[in-house]
Parts: C-alpha cells; sequence; structure tokens
C-alpha cells in the first residue's frame, strides 16, 4: 500500500511491491494476479483504514461532520510516518494511461466517497440543519474537491498548519442555516 501511495500506481515497479513485501514475483501472481489486482486489494486496504480512523458522519452535525473529516484530512495528509497526500488521490493523478478496468474501479471508488458525503449532507438537511433547497449534491462536490485539494497541497510540501487554514476557510463556505438560527446568532455574537 505504501509503495503505491509514494510512487502511485505505475511508478510502482514489480521489483519496489515484492521487495517491500518480501516477496518474490510468482507469489505475486499467485497471490493477487497482476500488479492492478494487487493495487486495488491495496486501494481496498487503505479506504478502510481511512474509514475507521475517521468515522466523520457520527459526528452530531453535518456542518461538524465535515469539519471533522477536513480536519482528519490535513492531520493525516502530513503525518511523517506516512506518504504525503491521500492514496485515492494520487491514484487519480498517476494512473491515467492505466487500464481502462482500473479507471473504472478508480472512479466507483471516488463516486462511493463523493455519495457519503453528499449522504450525510442529506441527513442534515433533513435534520434542519441547512436551509430547504440547499444543493447537497454541490456541497458534496465542493468539499470532496477541498479534500483532493488538500492531498495535492499536501504532496508539494503544504505543513499541517497551512491545510489547517484550507480547513478553516472551507468551513466558512458552509451555507447558514434557516435565518436567524440560534446556532448562526450566537457565533456571530460570540
Amino acid at each position: 500500500m505504501e509503495v503505491f501511495w509514494k510512487q502511485g500506481f505505475e511508478g510502482a515497479s514489480l521489483h519496489d511491491l515484492t521487495d517491500a513485501m518480501g516477496i518474490n514475483p510468482p507469489s505475486l501472481y499467485a497471490a493477487f494476479g497482476d500488479k492492478e489486482h494487487l493495487f486495488l486489494e491495496a486501494v481496498e486496504r487503505y479506504e478502510a483504514k481511512r474509514g475507521d480512523e475517521c468515522p466523520y458522519a457520527d459526528a452530531p452535525t453535518a456542518e461538524e461532520a465535515i469539519e471533522k473529516l477536513l480536519t482528519y484530512a490535513a492531520t493525516e495528509f502530513t503525518r511523517p510516518c506516512n506518504p504525503r497526500g491521500c492514496l485515492m488521490v494520487m491514484a487519480a493523478t498517476t494512473s491515467s494511461a492505466s487500464s481502462a478496468r482500473l479507471q473504472s474501479a478508480l472512479a466507483r471508488h471516488r463516486a462511493a466517497a463523493r455519495a457519503y458525503l453528499k449522504a450525510r449532507i442529506d441527513r442534515g438537511l433533513a435534520e434542519g440543519e441547512l436551509a430547504h433547497g440547499t444543493d447537497t449534491g454541490a456541497l458534496a462536490d465542493f468539499y470532496h474537491a477541498i479534500v483532493a485539494g488538500m492531498s495535492l497541497q499536501a504532496r508539494d510540501g503544504a505543513s499541517r498548519k497551512r491545510l489547517m487554514a484550507m480547513v478553516k476557510a472551507a468551513m466558512h463556505a458552509w451555507p447558514d442555516r434557516i435565518e436567524g438560527s440560534a446556532k448562526r446568532v450566537s457565533n456571530k455574537s460570540a
């Protein structure tokens, strides 16, 4: 997983992968079939680990859930023990010449992440946290793009402090609730 995360799908050689796993190429083929299947297994593992570590959907409000997700991303993307950025975002930028099957699988993973984000925002709308008619799809796209941008910034060396400033700016873009709601009034007077 870390080899793909650091080097991307196309940049990770068979030698790099088998060396990191402590196996020989025939063992890799016997276990995974090919590099593409190994990569997809690494993606599954990465997503499961991240989902377990940041269950943002369980936050009390949609706004808090999004802030929790962005804060988690800023921290994880700059953690010294990990490669910089997000494996999924890096995969999108480093596997352009890969097979149609791999591209389709990656697109499904990205769509699922966006749908999960939208579902949490939809729940916030249903619970009255957002004004009726709020475009939850646009909000999901916006915050999904923020995560991707933070990943690229981290890959280019952005500090955690810089990413946290992005989180703060992104949260300022969160739409007001129904006009006059207690939370917005109290935040402005605090």
